[in-house]
């Protein structure tokens, strides 16, 4: 689904510079909305806004660490700053899994995480929400959780408690916020082709031939693209009946 369903619509993505993000930024801005490409990296944050003017989008670049709520609502300031409004956001940015026992993690890498994957996102629906609010005009929230919110992985504590906080957050967002039209979903990647499986896949030494069946009916990683076209269907009028839910992008491995 690139055909533009988002034309005349903003978009904020998180987590853009690389993986899932960047994806999601590229297939936003061909379906002709006007996206603003955030993440801690600026280098990698501003080659996604080049190749997607390149490619005849629209994009911008703003810098930020979802850990902290004045970037966070910079973030959305500078989305109506250079476009105008917000219609659309996709919560994706987060750290990597941890990898230790539960009676081993890591403390501080646990506050790190968390700052990240659970309070960052909770910031980002907080003033995503008070904009959308502010204009009065509805609009729809996507936040990427994971299949670790939903079936536990071993040595993910952090990771597997921070994914199940976002699948909860956005069924409150959505119960609080749905009177005004402002839709609030989530997405559960499963095994997905990114930097950050691969970095795993090495520390653990595994093969993607070995562990992609344990991972997917499929037997194959997913690619980043594919997780890209299940937010634009839920950033995307063709969802308008559709908030408070999870869509599984994890070929089949939560339903065994």
């Amino acid at each position: 689904m690139t055909f533009p369903v988002l034309e005349g619509k903003v978009a904020i993505i998180t987590g853009a510079a690389m993986g899932m993000g960047e994806a999601t930024a590229k297939l936003f801005a061909e379906a002709k909305a006007k996206v603003v490409v955030a993440d801690f990296n600026e280098e990698k944050g501003q080659a996604v806004v080049e190749e997607i003017k390149a490619s005849g989008g629209e994009a911008a670049f703003v810098k930020v660490d979802i850990s902290k709520s004045k970037e966070v609502q910079n973030m959305v300031q500078f989305a109506v700053d250079t476009y105008g409004k917000l219609d659309v956001a996709v919560n994706n940015a987060a750290l990597t899994p941890d990898d230790k026992l539960a009676a081993e993690f890591d403390e501080d890498y646990w506050h790190r995480l968390m700052s990240v994957d659970l309070t960052g996102t909770a910031l980002c629906m907080k003033y995503e929400l008070q904009q959308l609010e502010k204009q009065g005009n509805g609009g729809s929230i996507v936040n990427i959780s994971s299949v670790s919110g939903f079936r536990p992985q071993p040595q993910n504590i952090a990771y597997v408690a921070a994914k199940h906080g976002v699948v909860g957050m956005t069924k409150v967002a959505a119960m609080e916020y749905g009177p005004k039209n402002i839709r609030v979903n989530s997405v559960a990647p499963g095994a997905i082709d990114t930097p950050m499986l691969r970095g795993a896949l090495d520390q653990f030494g595994f093969t993607e031939e070995e562990y992609a069946p344990q991972l997917s009916l499929l037997n194959r990683f997913g690619q980043p693209r594919e997780i890209a076209q299940a937010s634009l269907w839920l950033a995307s009028d063709a969802s308008s009946y559709i908030t408070g839910t999870t869509i599984h992008a994890d070929a089949g491995y939560t339903s065994r």
